[in-house]
């Protein structure tokens, strides 16, 4: 009896591994979605970044130079939606 529980318990198991991977699960993401999320993730991290130097700039171009950056950036996750 045994025996049985123990075959029935392993086709189980065999049969929960291969499900996920011939249906996929609902509210899943794709491999496009997600290397989206990483990009936009990256720029508002870089727009952080730029944000927090310029405003402790001083010098002039350097100042000119982050805010053409900052633009950028926002073109660029604008563009991401």
């Amino acid at each position: 009896m045994a025996r049985g529980w123990e075959s029935k318990d392993v086709e189980a198991q065999v049969e929960a591994t291969e499900a996920p991977q011939q249906i996929a699960q609902p509210g899943t993401k794709s491999a496009e979605e997600i290397r989206r999320e990483q990009q936009r993730k990256d720029l508002q991290l870089s727009r952080t970044r730029i944000m927090n130097d310029l405003a402790s700039a001083t010098h002039p171009n350097y100042r000119k130079s982050l805010e053409a950056a900052l633009a950028h950036l926002d073109k660029k996750l604008a563009e991401l939606g």
